[in-house]
């Protein structure tokens, strides 16, 4: 076997990926389907210099991967469901504070301890509305390995250019099902470094004052600037404030600077789109079996499309909007009661195209769910 092809578990391609992106940090606590993460980073990690904690919990985990990031690190952690909802409150401070950092959710059925070893992909609206107020986030997914691997150096690469958290929710059957992997040489993928101020010390320094692109310096703590960082509405100095004009601005900068880039944000696969009068739309694991059915129904000149989202945040509206205005019949499959197919609903013209074929029971949804739900929408009976 070639150096750089693995046989292993999706918990592990994470692990790859994030190394391949920089990572230098982790700060965890073990929770199952995610602990293959953290057990493999505990001695990788620090035979490539870098620096791996096991926390007291999930509140520790994720102060602790902001700390590192403020002093210049590229820093992760891992969780599932009832560790990610203790993370919340730091997420927000991370979203407020404007600190780049990774946090995965290996998801499972839920809620409360739920289904610790099976499949679930009910943290989506989490997700997007777990941390309280107004704000904006970015959500990624993968359906296989090498995408594990490639969304989990995209998850970096964007926390570091909008200088935001990014969550990658996997789910149990990816990260514990076992593919080939092949990594990527340095370089072949591209790494998006931590961008620094060129202010020298002694100069009056804002850490909270964009450049005209909208991108915002770091100073490292530690390092030639003195600087406050709160999670309060706060200045360019970074000092609270509760001006009316401050607090207005710094609002829709925290929103605007991912809204106002989804075309760039929003990853995608598309299969068959051309000529199909039904549009499956998936993400994740469900994914593969919907993959598996456009493949099987196409070679049976039935005209079957698919949509696989690798962005879940900000979600792709114009996007879903364009690829299906032709469709006669949207079939949005995941395994919760249905979360992605809200948004896809308010995404289309005619939302009454759009059915949701899913599973909440633990077990893996199967093309033959899928297939159900198509002959009902075709007039066919189950």
């Amino acid at each position: 076997m070639q150096d750089n092809v693995r046989f292993i578990q999706g918990n592990e391609a994470c692990m790859e990926g994030a190394l391949y992106a920089g990572l230098n940090f982790f700060a965890g606590y073990p929770i199952t389907p995610s602990s293959e993460i953290a057990e493999n980073l505990s001695f990788r990690l620090p035979r490539l210099g870098g620096k791996f904690i096991q926390m007291e919990d999930e509140i520790a985990s994720i102060c602790a991967i902001i700390g590192a990031s403020l002093t210049g690190s590229k820093a992760m952690t891992a969780t599932s469901g009832p560790g990610f909802s203790l993370m919340q409150e730091g997420l927000g401070y991370a979203v407020m504070a404007e600190i780049p950092c990774v946090i995965v959710n290996v998801m499972r059925g839920g809620p409360s301890t739920g289904l610790p070893t099976s499949g679930g992909q009910g943290d989506v609206m989490q997700a997007r509305w777990g941390t309280h107020g107004d704000h904006s986030i970015i959500a990624v997914t993968a359906s296989n390995h090498q995408d594990v691997f490639k969304m989990t150096v995209e998850a970096f690469n964007l926390a570091e250019t909008y200088r935001t958290p990014v969550i990658l929710l996997l789910d149990e059957t990816i990260g514990h099902m076992r593919e080939r992997l092949e990594i990527p040489e340095p370089g072949e993928i591209q790494v998006v470094q931590r961008l620094r101020t060129s202010v020298q010390g002694g100069v009056d320094y804002h850490p909270y004052l964009p450049r005209e692109d909208g991108r915002l310096p770091m100073s490292d703590f530690g390092g030639v600037h003195r600087y406050n960082v709160t999670g309060l509405y706060h200045d360019m100095w970074g000092f609270p404030t509760s001006s009316p004009e401050i607090v207005h601005g710094l609002i829709r900068h925290l929103v605007d600077k991912i809204e106002n880039n989804v075309g760039d944000i929003v990853r995608y696969k598309e299969f068959y789109l051309d000529d199909a009068d039904t549009i499956l739309i998936s993400y994740g694991s469900a994914a593969r079996s919907a993959r598996h059915v456009v493949k099987s129904l196409r070679a049976r000149n039935i005209r079957l499309g698919m949509i696989e989202l690798q962005t879940l945040w900000p979600f792709p509206y114009d996007m879903i909007r364009e690829k299906c205005k032709n469709a006669d019949h949207i079939v949005v499959v995941e395994m919760n009661i249905g979360q992605v197919v809200r948004m896809v609903k308010r995404a289309v013209d005619a939302p009454d195209r759009v059915v949701l074929a899913n599973r909440i029971d633990g077990r893996f949804i199967s093309d033959k769910d899928i297939k159900g739900i198509l002959r009902v929408i075709q007039g066919k009976g189950v």
